[in-house]
């Protein structure tokens, strides 16, 4: 009895649901989602140079279903993640921010800055670098 009172305790309100989902539309991942959408389209077509012009819209019309589909799922997840950890007061704070212009033009300036820092960075992987300087230092974790 005392397990399911505290269970039923963790369980977000509707409202907190509601914003968390709310919030996780306009995160990072929403602005991610679109590039890497681009990104599988222009790869898969540039597979096959073959494919006709109606294959082709196949294939824009089968990644561009994938992806709202995975859309659902993560942004729901995101959204009871949200709403299991942070209290109604900020949820409300954090929705109504991302409801102002100030918010709308910083997320339109997001995926593009994105790639410009990309760009101007290059490609990175961190672990790679420390395994690199940890083999330097301790001559350890050399192999990969």
């Amino acid at each position: 009895m005392v397990i399911a009172l505290l269970l039923a305790a963790a369980q977000p309100s509707a409202e907190a649901l509601r914003l968390g989902n709310e919030i996780a539309r306009h995160g990072t991942l929403a602005a991610l989602l679109p590039l890497k959408e681009q990104q599988d389209t222009a790869e898969l077509l540039a597979e096959d140079k073959t494919l006709s012009a109606a294959e082709q819209a196949k294939v824009r019309a089968t990644v561009q279903r994938l992806y709202a589909d995975a859309e659902k799922l993560l942004f729901s997840a995101t959204g009871r993640a949200y709403a299991e950890r942070l209290s109604l007061a900020d949820l409300r704070t954090i929705a109504a921010f991302y409801r102002t212009a100030a918010s709308k033009r910083f997320q339109a300036a997001v995926p593009t800055a994105i790639v410009a820092t990309m760009k101007a960075v290059g490609e990175v992987d961190l672990k790679k670098d420390a395994r690199v300087a940890i083999c330097k230092e301790t001559g350890k974790l050399c192999a990969e």
